[in-house]
């Protein structure tokens, strides 16, 4: 199993909960309000009255043969989309009760 969080720009939350339910990834938990800063480029995302945007994270515990699709459309919707910001990460689960 593989822990996949995914923190996007609230505007894009239809077409993440899309994707999650078009690969069948019925099992997350959704942070409706999360706030940062990326590495790359970009505006921060903060929730205040400079930088007022504010982003969305959904971690999924998946089978590892369901990473690669959801990164790869993770990958598509950050390319049509990318002045909104949308990035995937990925770690191993290694119990769970």
């Amino acid at each position: 199993m593989k822990a996949v969080m995914i923190t996007f720009n609230q505007a894009l939350t239809e077409k993440v909960e899309y994707a999650l339910t078009n690969l069948k990834i019925k099992g997350y938990t959704k942070f409706p309000e999360v706030t940062g800063c990326g590495t790359d480029s970009g505006d921060p995302h903060l929730g205040t009255h400079t930088w007022p945007e504010i982003n969305s994270a959904i971690l999924a515990v998946i089978e590892e043969e369901k990473v690669e699709h959801l990164l790869a459309v993770v990958k598509k919707i950050d390319a049509i989309n990318d002045e909104v910001g949308i990035r995937a990460f990925v770690w191993d689960i290694l119990q769970a009760v």
